[in-house]
């Protein structure tokens, strides 16, 4: 990794660095190495620490480079592609390369929730907890929604706490027939228990799909699903679909 005068680029610095550094990933560097310590790279470039963590930030956003936990900056693996949409969730489809039950448990949502529900605070809600792999990489932590109306045929099912009882609750949903759907997305910033499930440090940049299914009675469940920014990048198709595709395939 070679070293360059910033101080007469016009465009910022960090942004200049961050496209050599792009550069010497791609020529020096192996999926999963680990890089330099910001020390070091800052006396190499000549710039302040400051400058060189908005480049790197700007990297791990951009999916080149991932921050882990006890090893440091690493080059990120190519981007993974994952579909995003109704016919894709699967309520109660588990496997290698699909959503994997942690836990279920009735719980208080937030305002912003109920408010998507169109339930009061004092109406029973299960929250089903799933994590989504691909490729078996952790790529989203969802939290699932479903009031105790949408499944009434809950009540009857002797399920033990854990992913047995997510499960419970994901096969009463199946018996639902869905009439519609509509989600958001936005980028945001991974909470402690998402960073915990997806191998990441809090306030990391994540992918926030929230998505709301829909019966003839009203709202059925609300999804709010947490994706790795670095590892996913969502598209939308003709049929309101979003899915998750690899940025420099879709950038070719």
């Amino acid at each position: 990794m070679g070293t360059t005068q910033l101080e007469t680029v016009p465009e910022p610095k960090y942004w200049h660095l961050k496209t050599v550094l792009s550069e010497a990933l791609d020529q020096d560097f192996a999926v999963g190495e680990v890089l330099p310590n910001e020390r070091e790279l800052a006396a190499r470039f000549g710039v302040a620490r400051a400058t060189l963590r908005q480049a790197l930030e700007q990297l791990e956003l951009e999916g080149r480079l991932q921050r882990r936990r006890g090893v440091g900056t690493t080059v990120a693996p190519p981007r993974v592609g994952v579909a995003v949409g109704g016919a894709q969730h699967g309520w109660a489809g588990e496997g290698i390369d699909g959503w994997e039950s942690v836990d279920a448990a009735q719980t208080l949502p937030s305002a912003a929730v109920l408010a998507l529900l169109g339930t009061s605070a004092d109406q029973p809600v299960h929250a089903v907890r799933r994590t989504r792999f691909s490729h078996g990489q952790a790529v989203a932590a969802e939290l699932l929604y479903v009031p105790a109306a949408s499944i009434p045929g809950l009540s009857a099912i002797d399920a033990p706490a854990g992913p047995a009882r997510a499960r419970a609750v994901l096969r009463e949903l199946q018996r639902l027939v869905l009439e519609g759907q509509d989600r958001s997305v936005e980028l945001g910033s991974a909470r402690a228990d998402d960073a915990k499930d997806l191998d990441r440090l809090p306030g990391a940049p994540v992918l926030v799909v929230t998505t709301r299914y829909f019966t003839a009675a009203g709202t059925a469940a609300v999804s709010v699903a947490t994706y790795r920014a670095d590892t996913c990048r969502l598209t939308f198709g003709d049929t309101g679909e979003v899915e998750v595709t690899p940025a420099h395939r879709a950038a070719s």
